[in-house]
């Protein structure tokens, strides 16, 4: 079997968040980045299933020469080679349409993504190159029994779990408890070196979001208590400060 594994260039998750250019732009000076975690966790299942010469793992990531050592990484992980499609992410659109433009060109029996990135927190990404490929798209899936052909996968739902039956290609994104995380050793990183990273370009496509203005959250203020009996001042206080309802 031939698995694809989606993987994003994330701020590590101790990083203090910034903004440039009138908050239209990230600060990245002095940021640390890492291997999406849930991504991670993709990688880790796709290593898992492919263990013992049953299959291959390539990694994809969308990104300028900036993500290679993130991509290392992943290759030091255990996975046997990477591509990197060489065009800085403009959001969830553009990064599904690059990765289901090269696995068009491809045969991969399943890609795997993480539920969502820890940056942008948008889950979105998996469901797209399901769309673009036109093949099924499962999302946060807890649990993956794959057998080259067929795959049962389980997901969380609401008061309980649902088991989804999934015959030929498809797309799943992976969430907390679908596989332990992969700690690289010293074999991987000195075997990372010297696998295959292959940098594709981008296809072109439309743009069709553009981001205006990035913006922290307010400070966190001093607790205001409300008695009980005057719930219009505390329903008024959600209306014009919390701005909840």
């Amino acid at each position: 079997m031939k698995i694809l594994v989606c993987i994003s260039h994330v701020p590590d998750t101790t990083t203090k968040i910034t903004f440039t250019n009138d908050n239209t732009q990230f600060n990245t000076a002095g940021v640390q980045y890492i291997v999406n975690p849930y991504d991670e966790l993709a990688l880790s299942k796709a290593i898992e299933l492919c263990e013992g010469g049953k299959g291959t793992v390539t990694v994809v990531n969308v990104g300028d020469s900036s993500t290679d050592p993130t991509i290392r990484k992943a290759l030091a992980i255990g996975a046997d080679d990477a591509v990197r499609i060489n065009a800085v992410p403009r959001d969830a659109y553009f990064t599904a349409f690059q990765i289901a433009e090269y696995a068009k060109t491809t045969d991969f029996d399943v890609i795997l993504t993480g539920r969502e990135s820890i940056d942008y927190n948008g889950a979105q990404v998996a469901a797209m190159v399901g769309e673009f490929l036109d093949i099924p798209s499962i999302s946060i899936i807890k649990k993956l029994d794959f057998d080259g052909s067929s795959a049962v996968l389980e997901r969380e739902i609401e008061g309980g779990k649902e088991v989804v039956n999934v015959s030929g290609k498809f797309v799943a994104s992976c969430a907390e408890g679908v596989a332990e995380p992969k700690i690289p050793n010293m074999r991987g990183i000195m075997s990372a070196r010297s696998k295959p990273l292959v940098v594709v370009e981008a296809a072109p496509v439309d743009e069709v979001a553009k981001i205006v203005q990035f913006e922290t959250p307010p400070a966190r203020g001093a607790v205001k208590l409300i008695p009980a009996e005057d719930a219009a001042s505390l329903i008024g206080l959600l209306h014009t400060e919390a701005k909840v309802i």
